[in-house]
């Protein structure tokens, strides 16, 4: 099973809140997922963006790939 670490998208209409989840590559965005690592909410002023790094270290280890998003937001 190949595993990739990316956004799920939350929260109604106009107001996004996103979810950083480890899933299979194969689901759709929103579709099920294995582990919730953290979450990133852009419309806090500033945008909030929270994670296990311990976690995400994790899955990094075992293959798990990246997201471009999930990578960007998390190098900060």
């Amino acid at each position: 099973m190949a595993t990739v670490i990316r956004l799920t998208k939350m929260g109604r209409k106009k107001k996004p809140f996103y979810r950083i989840v480890v899933t299979d590559s194969r689901k759709k965005r929103d579709g099920g997922w294995i582990e919730a690592i953290g979450y990133y909410n852009p419309l806090a002023q500033p945008a909030v963006v929270k994670f296990d790094a311990q976690r995400l270290e994790y899955w990094k280890g075992v293959g798990a790939k990246m997201s471009e998003r999930v990578s960007k937001l998390t190098s900060k």
